[in-house]
C-alpha cells in the first residue's frame, strides 16, 4: 500500500476513535463510528485476495447495521427526550436498541458470529487493529451509558459471551479464529460488570488491550498462523515462546498473571452483589478458555516436529527476534504486584 494512503488511513482511525472519545452528542459520537469504519474496509482489503474481500464485506454490513441501528436509537431518544445528549438515555426502547447497537460494534453474543470469518480472512497487523483499537469507541460509550442501559440484557449476553468464546475456540487450530473467540469472551467479563463498577470494565479492557498487542506481535514475529505453525516455535527461539507461553497464560486468566487480576476482581464485585450463581457460572466458563490456552502453551513447550532441519537458524539470522519490545509482554503478565495498589 502507498505510504502516504497508509497515513491517511491510520490517521483516520485515530481521529475517528478520539471525536467519538470526547463527544457529548450523539451525532457526533456516530460520525467517529462511521470514520472508524471506512478507514478500516481499505486496510482489509490491501492483501487483494477474495478471501479479504469478503472479511471486509461481512465487516461494512454488520457495522453499518449497528451504525443504523445506533443513530436510530438516538433520533428515538431525542423524540423522547428532546435532547442529543449521550448521557441522557431514559426511554426504555432506545437503551435497548442501543444496547443491541453497541453488541454488534463490538461482537457480543449472540452477536458475534461476524468475528470470527473476519478476522480469519485478514493479515496479522489488521486483526490487532480490529481486536484492539476498533474496540476503544463502542466501549466508551457502553461505559458511558452503563447506568442507563438494560442490565438484564448486558448480563445475559455477557453470560453467552463468556460461555461461546470458551466453547468456540476448543475445535479451532486457526490462531486468529482463537484470538477472536478470545476476544468475545474476555468481552462477556467486561459486559458483566460495566452495569455495576464501569472502573473494573476499564481494567479490564486495559489489561486486555496489552495482552492481546502482544499476543499479536509476537505472533506476526513468528509468522504463526494455525497450531501446527506454533508448534515450532520453540525451536526458531524459546525466549519468545516462552514469553508466549506466559502471555497465552495470562489471556486465560491463570494466577499469578495479571489476567487472572480483572476477573478476581469482577468475580469479588459480583459476590458483592449477591450474585453467587452467576458467579459461579462465569468462573467456569473461564476453565473453557483456559482449556484451549493451556493446550496452545502445551503445543510450543512439549512437542517438536521430527523434520529438524536447518531452517530455523536461517530464520533467526533473517528476523532478530531480540529486537522485539518485551515491555507489552512484561506488562501483560507481571501486573499482580500492583493489585493491592488498585483494591484501595
Amino acid at each position: 500500500m502507498n505510504p502516504y494512503a497508509l497515513s491517511m488511513l491510520m490517521s483516520s482511525l485515530a481521529m475517528g476513535t478520539i471525536i467519538t472519545l470526547s463527544s457529548s452528542h450523539w451525532f457526533l459520537a456516530w460520525m467517529g463510528l462511521e470514520i472508524n469504519t471506512l478507514a478500516i474496509i481499505p486496510l482489509m482489503t490491501k492483501m487483494h485476495h477474495p478471501r479479504a474481500t469478503e472479511s471486509a464485506t461481512k465487516y461494512f454490513l454488520t457495522q453499518a447495521t449497528a451504525s443504523a441501528l445506533l443513530l436510530f436509537s438516538a433520533a428515538m431518544n431525542a423524540w423522547v427526550t428532546g435532547e442529543w445528549t449521550i448521557m441522557n438515555m431514559n426511554s426504555y426502547t432506545p437503551t435497548t436498541i442501543l444496547t443491541i447497537a453497541l453488541a454488534i460494534k463490538l461482537g457480543i453474543a449472540p452477536f458475534h458470529l461476524w468475528l470470527p470469518d473476519v478476522l480469519q480472512g485478514l493479515d496479522m497487523m489488521t486483526c490487532l487493529i480490529l481486536s484492539t483499537w476498533q474496540k476503544l469507541a463502542p466501549m466508551a460509550l457502553l461505559i458511558l451509558t452503563s447506568h442507563q442501559l438494560n442490565a438484564n440484557l448486558l448480563t445475559l449476553m455477557a453470560l453467552a459471551s463468556a460461555i461461546i468464546g470458551g466453547w468456540g475456540a476448543l475445535n479451532q487450530t486457526q490462531m486468529r479464529k482463537i484470538m477472536a473467540y478470545s476476544s468475545i469472551a474476555h468481552l462477556g467479563w467486561m459486559t458483566l460488570v460495566v452495569s455495576f463498577a464501569p472502573g473494573l470494565a476499564l481494567l479490564n479492557l486495559t489489561i486486555y488491550l496489552m495482552m492481546t498487542s502482544s499476543m499479536f506481535m509476537m505472533l506476526m514475529t513468528l509468522n504463526a498462523t494455525n497450531m501446527n505453525k506454533l508448534s515450532i516455535s520453540w525451536l526458531k527461539t524459546p525466549t519468545l515462546a516462552a514469553s508466549m507461553m506466559a502471555g497465552l497464560l495470562s489471556l486465560g486468566g491463570l494466577p499469578p498473571l495479571s489476567g487472572f487480576l480483572p476477573k478476581w476482581l469482577i468475580l469479588q464485585e459480583m459476590t458483592k452483589h449477591h450474585l453467587g450463581v452467576l458467579s459461579t457460572v462465569m468462573a467456569l466458563s473461564a476453565l473453557l478458555s483456559l482449556f484451549f490456552y493451556l493446550r496452545l502453551s502445551y503445543m510450543i513447550s512439549m512437542t517438536s516436529p521430527p523434520n529438524i532441519s536447518n531452517a530455523n537458524l536461517a530464520w533467526r539470522k533473517k528476523n532478530n527476534p531480540s529486537l522485539i519490545n518485551p515491555i507489552l509482554v512484561v506488562l501483560s503478565t507481571m501486573l499482580m504486584p500492583i493489585t493491592p495498589m488498585l483494591l484501595m
